[in-house]
């Protein structure tokens, strides 16, 4: 029996594409051409996580965990270095001995301002404290730095492996819809066939065509035409999506290079294995047991600045006034006119005991939260693995058995077909048929979809990557 395949929609989008460029042709003087292109799982995974706006959002927090680093490290050298400037206007002085220099004011006890004789006055102070033993407590706070920017590159992974399966649906929610219009076209052409065969029996009045079989056979059409309209708005929705995730500058159009959805080659492990896989895998717990680390690294950093540390310490002084001269005698000192400088080492002790005492009391806290935090998160890991795994596995029955049923649904439709074309059966059992292989195969495509996602999500809760479930 041979029949003819239609497409309509593919006719109407060939209609409305030409159309357009028509248009944009009469109105632009280039014509902007989309290319599609076809897709593998790997790259397309690749190029829409490079768009994502939640990943580049959570690579903000690494960047500050790195910044917290560098600030850390800069405690190392020179952490405490300041530079003052003082200026402003001042009078000069004289004095009512002749016979004094200038260098030696300081020895007339009589001198006075000389408020005809103005100048700027200048004072320059630089202090500097380089740290030589501490402890080990900026090396401390250091490594609890490093600690946090690892935790909060932990703690991407888990943000990007929940993108990864929402991308993981919808790669294959597209190869899904490829294969539920297939499987409408194929239909299509069975329902016009029956059609052709009612009105031919009602033309030539036949005795055996029921008034009842033509109804139910409209009744069948008009459904079949709303599972046919959901069908189109749901893989214009997959391609709005895809072409929002896909976007890029050189207007490009994708489409999955896989075109027939079949369960993953990858068989369905021990709850045991994806479990003890979570606990050694995921990476929020991973994140959680540095925070832990970081958590108390920076406790023993915070001990250590209660201790006195070793400093070698220096300073210089400048300042300048013209109408006030600097003097000789080096026990007298002019703070208007001088210049002076020296290093040493010092010994320096925070007595701010109450602030580390309050400081080391919060990272407790912390620390008891981190650890409540990890053990609630294997909590809830090893509950998702759970039923992740149990989804699968009935996932997995489903598609087994529905397979097995649209086997016997072909061969039921083969023996309705040959009853009707030898006038041996009528058309209800024909559509019956017809409606039941339908429906298991729109099922199976269905139920394998949902296994395929199940597998998924059993392998992200277990931190396994989703690409070893797709071979391209």
């Amino acid at each position: 029996m041979h029949s003819l395949r239609f497409k309509p929609k593919y006719l109407m989008t060939a209609r409305i594409f030409f159309i357009t460029v028509f248009f944009v042709y009469l109105f632009n003087t280039s014509v902007f051409a989309q290319d599609t292109l076809s897709i593998d799982f790997d790259s397309f995974l690749a190029k829409a996580l490079e768009n994502s706006g939640q990943i580049d959002y959570q690579r903000q927090d690494i960047e500050l965990a790195e910044n917290r680093v560098d600030q850390a490290k800069a405690q190392r050298y020179l952490p405490n270095a300041s530079f003052d400037s003082q200026h402003g206007l001042v009078p000069g002085i004289k004095s009512n001995d002749p016979n004094l220099p200038e260098d030696e004011y300081y020895l007339d006890p009589n001198l006075i301002n000389d408020w005809d004789n103005w100048a700027i006055f200048t004072r320059l102070q630089v202090t500097v404290a380089q740290p030589l033993f501490t402890w080990g407590a900026i090396n401390k706070a250091v490594e609890a730095a490093k600690l946090g920017a690892e935790a909060a590159e932990y703690e991407l992974d888990a943000t990007q492996s929940e993108l990864e399966l929402r991308l993981f649906d919808l790669y294959f929610s597209y190869v899904l819809a490829l294969e539920i219009e297939r499987l409408l076209e194929e239909a299509q052409d069975k329902v016009n066939q029956i059609e052709r065969q009612l009105n031919e029996m009602q033309e030539e009045g036949d005795s055996d065509l029921d008034d009842s079989e033509v109804f139910k056979f409209e009744i069948f059409k008009s459904e079949f035409e709303i599972q046919k309209a959901e069908v189109f708005e749901n893989m214009a929705f997959v391609r709005d999506t895809w072409n929002y995730v896909l976007r890029n500058d050189k207007n490009e159009i994708y489409e999955p290079t896989v075109q027939f959805l079949d369960p993953v080659a990858a068989n369905i492990e021990s709850r045991q294995f994806y479990q003890n896989a979570a606990f050694s895998n995921r990476p929020e717990l991973k994140a959680l047991e540095i925070g832990r680390e970081a958590t108390e690294t920076f406790m023993s950093s915070l001990k250590k600045q209660k201790l006195p540390g070793l400093y070698l310490a220096g300073y210089f002084n400048f300042a300048n006034t013209p109408n006030r001269p600097r003097q000789s005698n080096p026990f007298i000192r002019n703070t208007t006119n001088y210049l002076s400088g020296g290093f040493g080492f010092t010994i320096r002790q925070d007595l701010n005991f109450f602030s580390i005492k309050a400081s080391l009391e919060r990272s407790q806290i912390e620390l008891n939260k981190v650890t409540y935090a990890k053990d609630a998160a294997q909590d809830g890991i090893l509950l998702e693995v759970n039923n992740n795994y149990r989804t699968a596995s009935l996932a997995n029955v489903k598609v087994e058995q529905t397979d097995n049923a649209l086997v016997t649904s072909k061969r039921w439709l083969r023996q309705e077909q040959l009853d009707y074309d030898f006038g041996m059966g009528d058309a209800k059992d024909l559509i019956d048929a017809m409606r039941k292989e339908l429906e298991l195969k729109l099922q199976l495509k269905q139920y394998i979809f949902e296994y395929n996602s199940s597998l998924a999500k059993l392998n992200k809760s277990a931190g396994i990557p989703l690409t070893t479930l797709v071979t391209n």
